[in-house]
């Protein structure tokens, strides 16, 4: 009996460190009520764990019973089961007739057996067997299935601790891939330094931005890489942060690796382990593009409060300007006037004409003209022009050199371009000095027509070839212009999706280039 005593715990011995190496739930379930069947030669076996929720007992796994019999939750102390789970003690019944609150478990039952699953001084389940004998189990056969049930309980308690922490750790693993996903999509830069301003952690927008790898980045003195953070404030900043634990901002024009100053905001944060600062988070975002823009659209706003303000004003001088060239009208038909009364109303008349082309242009400038477009010769467009200037080329004795091609008739409103090529004109004959030379040659490619008109004047300077198409710029020393004539010149061109571009002359001067789709 003694030899059998010692077998039996020596094979309870080996189970119990099997046991503990299954750490999948479902297979330790399984592979307990194998290990029954081979130790105790049992017909059938159930194990039921204890759900907290429902302070039920609900099967996990089983054989030899029905499916009525398995699917049947148990309540805590509700027949033999319930009352081994609800007292934590191993119940043994040699006959369950008397028993009133027996629960029907395999067919013509006479003897039960079960013990409590105990792991951390507290019951997870219920290990049940029956058997259709009487006196069918002995308390020997209780002790031992006692045992085997703490072992159960113990590897079942570890599976569920072990499925747990699976379940953290993936959990874990996906925030982790979820901030990393984070920190490599963001547009704006981020890194991480320790109390040292050594850089713990490199986003690609950093690398972006600073044109310097995380694999360069990582570990080195952030001061080492940018030395000029000392003299932008950023890292005495950065020093208040670690020394405090509290965040900062702050704007700031830096340079950077390639030389170029950008506007950025940087915002300084403590990184903290257990409310203790070991770091601080930096993150940089370049606004200068953002600046730009809002400058150009404040800009913009400006230009387009100018142009009602020079409509309203241009329509209010237009009103006596008509009255004083309508009283000059009438003093020269009626009146015989002195040889210095004639010069002064055609100085009248000069001034006034002249004052009536500002307007014009201011209007024109701040309103928005009707496109009357049809089948328009540009060298007859040309020609038309130069008639009308005819007075201003003999005045400042300019010389006209034509070298016209022949060009397809293109989709324009004439008028329009009348008003590009009179301004055109005009300003190469006031950029030059008396006896100087105007070149307007045309030509036609397969896709393009191009009018070029050049002058001999001093020409214009590089920084200023793109300034003088802005409006209200002007360079005229008499103060005649109201710089809008270009800006409405290439304003009408680039309507019609051409181009209009002022280049060197060879020779000296300067040439105006239009260029229209064909």
């Amino acid at each position: 009996m003694f030899q059998q005593n010692q077998l039996l715990f020596r094979a309870l011995l080996d189970i119990g460190k099997e046991l503990a190496a299954i750490t999948d739930i479902d297979p330790l379930l399984q592979r307990i009520l194998e290990v029954s069947q081979e130790v105790f030669t049992f017909d059938n076996a159930i194990i039921r764990l204890l759900n907290p929720a429902t302070n039920t007992l609900e099967t996990a796994a089983s054989y030899g019973y029905s499916e009525d019999a398995i699917s049947r939750p148990i309540g805590l102390g509700q027949g033999i089961m319930g009352k081994a789970a609800k007292f934590g003690r191993p119940y043994l019944i040699n006959n369950i007739a008397p028993e009133d609150d027996y629960i029907p478990g395999i067919d013509a039952a006479r003897s039960e057996m079960a013990v409590p699953l105990i792991a951390r001084d507290k019951v997870i389940g219920v290990f049940n067997v029956e058997s259709r004998q009487p006196d069918a189990f002995t308390a020997q056969d209780c002790d031992t299935l006692t045992i085997l049930a703490g072992q159960a309980a113990i590897a079942i308690d570890n599976a569920h601790l072990y499925r747990d922490l699976c379940q953290v750790s993936r959990e874990k693993e996906q925030l982790h891939h979820l901030n990393e996903q984070i920190l490599t999509s963001i547009s704006i830069g981020l890194y991480t330094v320790d109390q040292h301003l050594r850089i713990t952690s490199w986003n690609p927008s950093m690398t972006r931005m600073s044109g310097i790898s995380a694999a360069e980045a990582g570990g080195k003195s952030l001061l080492e890489l940018f030395p000029t953070l000392e003299e932008e404030g950023i890292a005495e900043r950065l020093r208040d942060v670690l020394s405090s634990g509290e965040a900062q901002q702050l704007r700031i024009v830096h340079r950077g690796q390639s030389g170029q100053n950008r506007l950025q905001n940087r915002f300084l944060s403590p990184l903290k382990d257990d409310n203790e600062t070991v770091g601080a988070v930096i993150v940089v975002e370049d606004i200068t593009e953002f600046e730009q823009l809002l400058a150009q659209t404040i800009q913009s706003e400006k230009l387009v409060e100018v142009g009602r303000m020079s409509a309203g004003i241009a329509h209010e001088i237009n009103n006596p300007l008509a009255v004083i060239s309508y009283a000059c009208q009438i003093l020269e038909e009626t009146e015989t006037p002195s040889e210095q009364g004639r010069e002064l109303l055609e100085r009248i008349g000069l001034e006034v004409e002249r004052l009536s082309h500002l307007t014009s242009e201011l209007l024109t400038y701040s309103g928005r003209q009707e496109d009357h477009r049809a089948p328009t010769d540009l060298n007859q467009t040309i020609e038309d022009v130069l008639i009308l200037l005819t007075y201003e080329i003999k005045k400042h004795q300019v010389d006209i050199i034509k070298s016209f091609k022949e060009l397809p008739l293109v989709d324009v409103d004439g008028n329009k371009f009348k008003q590009i090529f009179i301004n055109l004109v005009l300003n190469a004959i006031q950029a030059m000095e008396p006896h100087g030379t105007i070149h307007i040659s045309t030509h036609s490619t397969s896709d393009q027509l191009q009018v070029n008109i050049a002058d001999t004047g001093p020409g214009i300077p590089d920084h200023l070839k793109e300034q003088i198409f802005e409006p209200f710029i002007t360079h005229r020393k008499d103060g005649t212009g109201t710089g809008l004539g270009l800006y409405l010149c290439r304003k009408i061109v680039t309507a019609y999706q051409g181009s209009l571009t002022v280049d060197d002359n060879l020779g000296g001067g300067s040439c105006f280039k239009l260029q229209l789709p064909r």
